[in-house]
Parts: C-alpha cells; sequence; structure tokens
C-alpha cells in the first residue's frame, strides 16, 4: 500500500520530540506539507530542522503556541491557516500520588491533554466537512484503558479523548472526515526515556534494556515484551489520516504492543 497525502496539510501538535515529531515526519514522507507544533520557538526551529533532514524536500514550517490555553489555540489556528489533517499529540504526563494531586494539576492536565483538542477540533472541523474530506486523529494511551494507579489524573484524561474521538465521529458522519484515536503503550519517547534513565544509571544497563524491564515489571501483559519505538506508534497515526483509511471512523486503534488483554479493540 503506498499512501499519497500530496496536496493535503497537516498539523501535527506538540510535535517537537517523540511520537509527535515521528508523526510528523510520517506524514511530511507521505507527501503532505506538515506544521510542527509546540511551545517554544527554539525547539519548534529544530524539530523543523531535524524532520527536514529526514524527509528531504518536504514542505513542513513550524508555530510555536501554549496549547493549554485557549489563546494558544487562537494563536495556532490563526497561523496554521486551511488544514485537512488535525494529529491531536499534544500532552502532559507523570506519575503522582493520588493524595498530592491538588485542583491547580487536575486542571493543567485536562486543559492540555483534553481541552486543547476539542478547542481545535471546533476550529478546524467545519473546513473539513465543507471540502467534503478531513482526518483527525487523537493520541489516547492504554492508560485510557489500564488505569494507572499512579497516575489516575492521566489516565483519566485519556479515556476522556476516546470519548471525544468516538462522539466526534459520530457528529462527523457521513461528511468525508473521519476521526479516530490511537493508543499506544509504552513507548521510547522522550518522556519515557527520561523516566527510564534513573533506573538506567542504577542498574548500569541501557536506556533500551531499562525498558524492556520496566515493561516486563510493570506491564507484563505485553505481548512484544519491550516498549515500542515512537516510529511504530507513527505509522498507525499516518495510516488513520490516510486515504486509504477512509472506512475507518471511531475506532480506538491499539499500537500497545498487547498490554491491554483483550481480542477486541
Amino acid at each position: 500500500m503506498h499512501i499519497d497525502l500530496s496536496g493535503k496539510t497537516a498539523l501535527v501538535t506538540g510535535s517537537t520530540a517523540g511520537i509527535g515529531l515521528a508523526s510528523a515526519v510520517g506524514l511530511a514522507k507521505a507527501g503532505a506539507k506538515v506544521i510542527i507544533n509546540g511551545r517554544g520557538s527554539d525547539r519548534v526551529e529544530e524539530a523543523v530542522r531535524k524532520a527536514v533532514n529526514a524527509a528531504p524536500g518536504a514542505d513542513i514550517s513550524g508555530v510555536a503556541a501554549d496549547l493549554s490555553s485557549a489563546e494558544g489555540v487562537d494563536k495556532l489556528v490563526e497561523s496554521a491557516g486551511d488544514v485537512d489533517i488535525l494529529v491531536n499529540n499534544v500532552g502532559i504526563f507523570g506519575p503522582q500520588p493520588f493524595y498530592e494531586v491538588d485542583d491547580a494539576t487536575w486542571e493543567m492536565f485536562f486543559q492540555l491533554n483534553v481541552m486543547s483538542g476539542v478547542r481545535l477540533s471546533r476550529a478546524l472541523l467545519p473546513k473539513m466537512t465543507q471540502k467534503g474530506w478531513g482526518r483527525i486523529v487523537f493520541l489516547s494511551s492504554e492508560s485510557a484503558l489500564n488505569i494507572p494507579a499512579d497516575m489516575i489524573h492521566y489516565g483519566f484524561t485519556k479515556t476522556a479523548v476516546l470519548s471525544l474521538s468516538r462522539g466526534l465521529a459520530k457528529f462527523a458522519a457521513g461528511t468525508g472526515v473521519t476521526v479516530n484515536s490511537v493508543l499506544p503503550g509504552p513507548t521510547y519517547s522522550e518522556g519515557v526515556e527520561n523516566m527510564l534513565e534513573d533506573m538506567a544509571k542504577e542498574k548500569g544497563i541501557s536506556i533500551k534494556e531499562a525498558g524492556v524491564e520496566f515493561v516486563k515489571s510493570a506491564r507484563p501483559s505485553s505481548i512484544i515484551q519491550r516498549p515500542a519505538e515512537v516510529e511504530e506508534v507513527a505509522n498507525m497515526v499516518v495510516y488513520a489520516c490516510s486515504k486509504e483509511a477512509s472506512a475507518t471512523s471511531g475506532a480506538a486503534l491499539r499500537v500497545d504492543g498487547g498490554v491491554v488483554d483483550s481480542i477486541v479493540p
């Protein structure tokens, strides 16, 4: 199967590193014009350089905007212009005991992980439906189904994303716009690698080896018995954004390595 997104413009939020950057590169290699987003201009410029090096000749630009506020989303929408593909990837995570998670932290996670996608979809979906074609993809997580006891506030936002994605798919029924969510499991993203760094140093092993140990101990139901690479998750994102995925909408597409112990999606 050859995915060709020539003539399409894709906006990937939170795409200066990790799954977001890998998705941006994958979309660019498929021919899409890609807009990279992050909070700081330096990080955005660096990510654009990396993406151009990975996809020579691609049309890749960047917009710095903090999507934890309505004002930041408005700035991004104004700068991005006409968008055919929206990948709601931006998000934060981090383990924290439930009793220590205050209201401000709950609100911060909700605003960035959930409301950024709500606001961007509300702003960009109308033009997609007018054109009769569009793709919206939300990055959820296996933590949406297996709520981590040490990250309840994070798992909650990823469950909310599943509801949002399914509801928007129904809302856009028959318009030619599809809406799906992608559920990664443990993945060698920048944030996860930072989390594994102390473990690796303590045991005198590589981060990759620490990742395998983490999966086997913390996610023993994993079938692949290792974290995924960011490109492996990005492959699913690119497919969900493709013309070939026209009959896939309202789906929760798992790239969790089999962590969720279920025979149905």
